[in-house]
């Protein structure tokens, strides 16, 4: 099988159901979920390194989720009984949440992106997240897709913070505090 169709040379590509322009809104969300599910798998393989076992099988579970959520926008007119993202998806990442959450150091100040190498890989997907999130917004403006989707995305970019900050107190790294940043978590 050849990877190159030639159907998309003039800058249409096939969703479910139908085609539309590459640069489509629906492309640009699903399209920024993919890059995503790229920046996970780095962080999938840091995690395997920094022998952080829970959050490298939770990494491998999200890249199929995310690939889920890529296929619900991909469809012309979302049929119900096609969806992959439903609520328990974001229940599940709640509560992976809370329990990363219940291990980290007290958040006093506002953090920079770093630390370890998994957590800045970490920020990245969590910056990504919130595009891809913000793209998916657009999207729901203008065409009907599955909010569930959204809702996914908006947990999900949480979830890339605490588990950040997980990734520094494994290694036994501090985060890195915003030096200009007073106490504005108590």
């Amino acid at each position: 099988m050849k990877v190159y169709t030639r159907t998309g040379d003039a800058g249409e590509t096939s969703i479910i159901g139908g085609r539309v322009p590459k640069d489509d809104p629906r492309i640009e969300a699903y399209g920024t979920i993919d890059e995503l599910n790229s920046f996970v798998g780095q962080a999938v393989f840091l995690a395997k390194e920094a022998e952080f076992e829970e959050l490298h099988q939770q990494l491998i579970r999200i890249q199929h989720e995310l690939f889920d959520c890529g296929s619900d926008l991909a469809y012309a007119r979302p049929r119900e009984d096609k969806l992959k993202v439903a609520a328990e998806l974001v229940d599940n990442l709640e509560l992976w949440l809370d329990a990363f959450e219940e291990k980290n150091p007290p958040l006093e100040r506002f953090i920079l992106p770093g630390g370890s190498a998994l957590s800045s890989v970490l920020h990245v997907c969590r910056t990504v997240c919130r595009r891809a999130e913000r793209l998916t917004i657009t999207l729901g403006r203008t065409t009907e897709i599955n909010p569930e989707v959204r809702r996914y995305l908006n947990r999900l970019s949480d979830y890339f913070f605490v588990t950040a900050r997980a990734a520094n107190a494994h290694a036994g790294i501090p985060d890195v505090e915003y030096e200009r940043s007073g106490k504005v978590f108590r």
